[in-house]
């Protein structure tokens, strides 16, 4: 007794009171300093943050003995200090207020996965496959299956993963911020999530307002009006074009002539029942068609996901992911698959020049201007009632650049069609006189566009000839 009430004790004193308002009030940046298994003198401490939760008990993996945690804050916050000193792998079982119990793997037990390196290129707008780490990828770490999420708001208090799996409350799912300043990321694995399940980022702005935003890297999309990213595996597919994939890198295409069909997938043809076309039936439907016609390519009208019909995908908010109008990411790429059987080459029309204003899109992502410029003669455009991204900074640089290399090397796409260049291109667009500033050698280009467009290039045609 004298021994478990010292243990009490030494709990007690080890409590960070500060620490745990903060993971309370949901404005904590690194809860993984506060949650999770950490070592101290007194023995190893585990804490966790589970609203809803009447009791948790830790389950130490290799012996199977149980400690049951204290409830340090009635927000549910839960602390134990266990005799031992060294760390082991656990499982924390919860019994909920409507005494339902369940068995989880602690999502604050784990590593951060992005290295230094990763950090720097993003930073320096050269990590080309930044795509692999940011957003919501399912994966295995020590045995344990889940879903590892990560997202750029460098001017955030604080980034949560929510979804129905979490009631969409952004105290249970709170991030951890790596890395310092602009280039700072916050990330975070939940183990026994699966693909299929859909979720938000919950943004605290510095001035504590909170805001729900799409994955500006999730792979799928709930379809419109819905408008939350769906965790996928995009890596599964099993592609069928590998004759057409060798002679295209094995081809000097800039001597052949290219008679290219511009298509509007939406409005191409009506369909008898009505609806819209799917990937693979657009694909089956006008492969026939093409080929009478002698085209040799044909360029799809914007298909990165898009809120508002009326755009015809002009205005996306999901760059990385097909639009669900037509079918999930797996039956885009059966579309591609099947143009290339037909010996049809794709070009996708891929908008770099600007974004929308929808709120759970790029715009202001984290309370300010972070994809978008913060000078007001550069951040809209005006007519079009969107923001331009800002090519002077790494981070958005690496976003674009590998989203480019992302639909030519997931996706198989044969081309790019790149929209808007002369509003990317010249500071006067679409500007009256006083309404835009020249550039350092008093000329109307945005000198950082036309640099972008060159680091483009380089490192589009670098890795694919």
């Amino acid at each position: 007794d004298k021994g478990a009430h010292n243990m009490e004790q030494n709990l007690y004193d080890l409590m960070d009171w500060a620490g745990i308002e903060e993971l309370v009030y949901s404005e904590a940046s690194n809860p993984h300093a506060m949650l999770g298994p950490h070592l101290t003198e007194s023995g190893l401490l585990i804490q966790a943050l589970i609203p809803t939760a009447a009791q948790i008990v830790v389950k130490i993996a290799s012996t199977g003995r149980k400690y049951a945690m204290e409830l340090a804050d009635e927000a549910g916050f839960f602390a134990v200090l266990i005799p031992r000193k060294s760390l082991a792998a656990y499982t924390l079982l919860v019994t909920y207020d409507n005494g339902v119990t369940d068995e989880i793997h602690d999502p604050y037990a784990y590593a951060p996965q992005f290295t230094s390196e990763d950090l720097k290129k993003f930073a320096a707008g050269i990590h080309y496959s930044i795509y692999d780490k940011m957003g919501a990828h399912p994966m295995t770490i020590n045995g344990v299956s889940g879903v590892y999420f990560s997202v750029w708001a460098p001017c955030a208090l604080r980034v949560s993963v929510v979804g129905d799996f979490n009631l969409w409350d952004g105290r249970r799912h709170q991030m951890r911020r790596i890395g310092e300043g602009d280039g700072s990321v916050f990330e975070l694995f939940i183990p026994g999530l699966t693909t299929g399940l859909i979720y938000k980022y919950e943004v605290k702005t510095k001035a504590g307002l909170p805001m729900l935003k799409a994955d500006p890297y999730g792979n799928y999309a709930q379809l419109r009006p819905n408008n939350a990213s769906v965790v996928w595996d995009i890596n599964q597919y099993q592609w069928n074009d590998k004759a057409w994939m060798d002679k295209r890198a094995g081809t000097n295409t800039k001597d052949k002539p290219f008679n290219i069909y511009e298509v509007h997938l939406n409005s191409w043809k009506a369909c008898p029942d009505g609806k819209y076309f799917s990937y693979v039936r657009f694909a089956d439907t006008i492969i026939p068609y093409i080929k009478e016609m002698g085209y040799t390519h044909i360029e799809l009208m914007p298909l990165a996901e898009y809120p508002f019909d009326g755009s015809w995908g002009y205005q996306g908010i999901g760059y990385f992911a097909p639009t669900s109008r037509f079918g999930t990411p797996y039956d885009f790429m059966k579309m591609i698959d099947l143009f290339h059987l037909a010996g049809i080459g794709v070009i996708l029309d891929w908008v770099p020049a600007h974004f929308p204003r929808d709120e759970a899109g790029l715009f202001e992502f984290d309370g300010g201007p972070s994809y978008e410029y913060s000078d007001p003669k550069k951040a809209d455009h005006l007519t079009w009632g969107t923001r331009v991204f800002d090519y002077s900074k790494g981070e958005v640089k690496s976003f674009l650049i590998s989203n480019a290399l992302y639909w030519i090397e997931k996706y198989h796409v044969d081309g790019l069609r790149v929209d808007a260049v002369a509003s990317m291109l010249y500071l006067d667009y679409d500007r009256r006189d006083g309404e835009w500033t020249p550039n350092k050698f008093g000329g109307k280009e945005n000198l950082e566009a036309v640099q972008f467009f060159k680091d483009l290039n380089t490192a589009v045609f670098g890795r694919n000839p």
